[in-house]
C-alpha cells in the first residue's frame, strides 16, 4: 500500500506544481499545443495524401480490346494467358453489347446511334479490364498484353498514370519527412520550455536536497508534473484537429477537387491520430521533465 500511498501523493504534488506556477504552466502548455496541432495538421495531410495514391492505384485500369473475329475459345485462351503476368490483380471480361449499353446511357445522340445497330453488326469491340498489383511497373505488363495474339489495342492512360504515381510518391515522402521533422522540432520545443520551467523552481529543488529528500524523492513530481503538462497541452489540438477535418469532410462533402479524390473518412483517422497527439504530448513532457532536473539540475 506504501507505493501507492507515495505514487498519490506525487501525483497530487504534481497537479498542486502546476497550479501554483501557473504562468509557466501556461506557457509550456501553449507551446506543446501549438507545435502538435502542426503534427496533427501534417499527420492529417499524410493520411490523405496516402488514401489518393491508393484510390488513383486501384482506379487504374488497363483497357485490353479483343480482335474482332475472334472465337469465344481464344478469348478464354487469352484471359489465361493475361493471368499468368506475374503483375495481374484482377481480369474482367465485357462484351461489346455491354459497351453498348453503357455507352447509350452517355447521351440520346450516342444511344440514336449506336441503336442503329444490332449484335451481328455492333462496331465496337469485346474488352478485358485489367486491374494490375504494381501501378509502377503497368507500363511493362501492358506492353507483355500487346504483343499476345488475338489482341487488338492495350490502353491505360500511357505516361500519365506513371507520372502520376511518381508525383504522389514524392509527396508522400516530402509529407512523411514533415512529419518526423515537426516531431523532432516537438520534442525539442517542449523540452526545452519544461525545462525553462523547471530551472525557475531550482531553488526549491536545492531546498528539498537540504532537508534530505532523496533524488527519486524529488524526481517523481516533476515526472508527473511533465506528463500532465503533455497531456492537457495535447487536448487542444485533438479537439482543433477533429473539429476542424469533421467540417471540411462535411463542407466538402467527402470529395477534393474531383469524384475522384475522396478524403479519409474522419471516423477512420481521427481517434488514431487523437491517440497519436496525446501519447506524443505525454511522452515529451515526461522525458523532459525527468531530463531537466536530471541533467540541468544536476540532482
Amino acid at each position: 500500500m506504501k507505493p501507492f500511498r507515495i505514487l498519490k501523493n506525487n501525483i497530487k504534488d504534481a497537479f498542486k506544481s502546476v497550479f501554483r506556477n501557473f504562468s509557466l504552466s501556461i506557457a509550456s502548455i501553449s507551446c506543446i499545443s501549438i507545435t502538435l496541432a502542426l503534427v496533427a495538421v501534417a499527420m492529417l495531410l499524410t493520411v490523405n495524401v496516402e488514401k489518393f495514391t491508393s484510390d488513383i492505384e486501384k482506379d487504374v485500369t488497363i483497357v485490353v480490346s479483343i480482335e474482332r473475329e475472334t472465337t469465344e475459345e481464344e478469348i478464354q485462351n487469352l484471359k489465361a494467358q493475361i493471368e499468368e503476368f506475374e503483375n495481374i490483380d484482377t481480369i474482367k471480361f465485357i462484351s461489346n453489347e455491354e459497351i453498348k449499353k453503357s455507352m447509350s446511357k452517355e447521351s440520346d445522340e450516342l444511344a440514336n446511334i449506336l441503336g442503329q445497330y444490332n449484335n451481328e453488326t455492333n462496331p465496337l469491340l469485346n474488352e478485358y479490364e485489367v486491374k494490375v498489383k504494381d501501378v509502377e511497373t503497368i507500363g511493362k505488363t501492358a506492353k507483355k498484353i500487346k504483343e499476345l495474339e488475338h489482341v487488338y489495342s492495350v490502353k491505360y492512360g500511357e505516361g500519365m498514370v506513371e507520372q502520376l504515381v511518381k508525383i504522389f510518391n514524392i509527396v508522400k515522402k516530402v509529407m512523411y519527412t514533415i512529419v518526423i521533422a515537426l516531431g523532432v522540432v516537438t520534442l525539442f520545443l517542449i523540452s526545452n520550455t519544461i525545462k525553462i520551467t523547471i530551472n525557475n523552481r531550482q531553488r526549491q529543488i536545492e531546498i528539498e536536497r537540504l532537508v534530505g529528500a532523496s533524488n527519486s524523492y524529488i524526481k517523481r513530481p516533476y515526472f508527473f508534473e511533465g506528463i500532465i503538462l503533455g497531456f492537457l497541452g495535447s487536448l487542444l489540438p485533438i479537439l482543433i484537429s477533429c473539429w476542424g477535418y469533421i467540417f471540411l469532410y462535411e463542407k466538402l462533402d467527402g470529395v477534393l477537387f474531383t469524384s475522384v479524390i475522396t478524403l479519409v473518412n474522419p471516423d477512420k483517422v481521427l481517434l488514431m491520430i487523437s491517440i497519436a497527439l496525446m501519447i506524443i504530448g505525454t511522452v515529451v513532457g515526461a522525458f523532459a521533465s525527468y531530463h531537466a532536473v536530471r541533467r540541468y539540475l544536476k540532482i
